[in-house]
């Protein structure tokens, strides 16, 4: 077998390429290695590229500015809204994709909710929260300002549109002599969904919970508007290191680190299933 000659567009592609990615990767890098630096070393001209780490900035994060409660609420929160968006948008969008519910009408509507920006509905949503919030019912539920449970709600509210329209088409995609088959073997409906096409559809379930844990882990307005101290999660606390003394960047960094990491370990440990997701129904028999 010939070798490949390797030319001079390869050259300049693979340069390329490498440009690219140093372009993209120097920030993280960057925000990483200044989450290790001591706070002398940080803002020195020209910049240490050599130091001694240090876990400073993190130990501040975690016991100065309370962290680890931060992290600790937005886990709670897009892990239980999450959860509750894929069990609704199973169902909705199953029942959009054989059984045509709505007539069309019904997705329409909610795909006009997402179109709609979330500015415009944060002054309703503060009010109703805070009226819920001096109710028994509403502070049995974890309802009102400075909750955890009002960001669940807003965060299934957002994110429940986009998921139904993402999976109906996933669920359009398996055959119905599938189904066919299986009601004929004895199943139910329900058994028909839970054995037959919800095992069929879960490389798009996947994709779906993906992107709406990635949203509800990256929200910031709602949770900064919506809470104070008890419920705050992560995005609002890498803003509090913003003082009246000036940024605190060593903080922020390992602030941003502990932000930014479990999702990028998340979406590497589960890029199989995004490829299948979206490659999902791409070739029909």
């Amino acid at each position: 077998m010939q070798a490949k000659t390797f030319t001079m567009a390869d050259l300049i592609r693979y340069t390329l390429v490498i440009a690219i990615l140093i372009l993209f990767l120097f920030p993280i890098y960057w925000m990483v290695t200044t989450s290790f630096k001591p706070p002398p070393d940080i803002l020195t001209r020209p910049p240490k590229w050599t130091f001694q780490p240090t876990l400073t900035n993190y130990v501040y994060a975690f016991e100065e500015a309370n962290f680890g409660l931060f992290l600790k609420n937005t886990l709670i929160v897009s892990v239980i809204s999450t959860a509750i968006v894929i069990v609704l948008a199973s169902l909705a969008s199953y029942s959009f994709a054989r059984y045509n519910t709505g007539a069309g009408h019904l997705m329409f509507f909610f795909l006009t909710t997402r179109m709609m920006p979330a500015i415009a509905v944060i002054i309703p949503f503060f009010v109703i929260f805070k009226g819920i919030g001096e109710t028994s019912i509403g502070q049995a539920l974890s309802l009102g300002l400075d909750r955890p449970g009002t960001l669940v709600v807003c965060y299934t509210l957002f994110n429940l549109p986009f998921a139904i329209w993402l999976m109906h088409s996933f669920f359009q995609d398996i055959p119905v002599e599938l189904e066919d088959s299986a009601r004929l073997d004895g199943y139910s409906r329900l058994q028909v969904l839970w054995r037959v096409v919800l095992p069929l559809a879960a490389p798009g379930i996947a994709v779906t919970a993906i992107f709406s844990l990635i949203f509800s882990w990256n929200e910031f307005l709602f949770a900064f508007l919506l809470t104070r101290d008890v419920a705050r999660t992560i995005t609002v606390g890498v803003a509090g290191f913003w003082t009246h003394r000036g940024i605190l960047w060593g903080p922020l960094s390992a602030a941003a680190v502990v932000c930014v990491v479990p999702m990028m370990i998340f979406a590497l440990v589960l890029q199989r299933y995004i490829v299948r997701g979206l490659s999902f129904g791409a070739v029909r028999g």
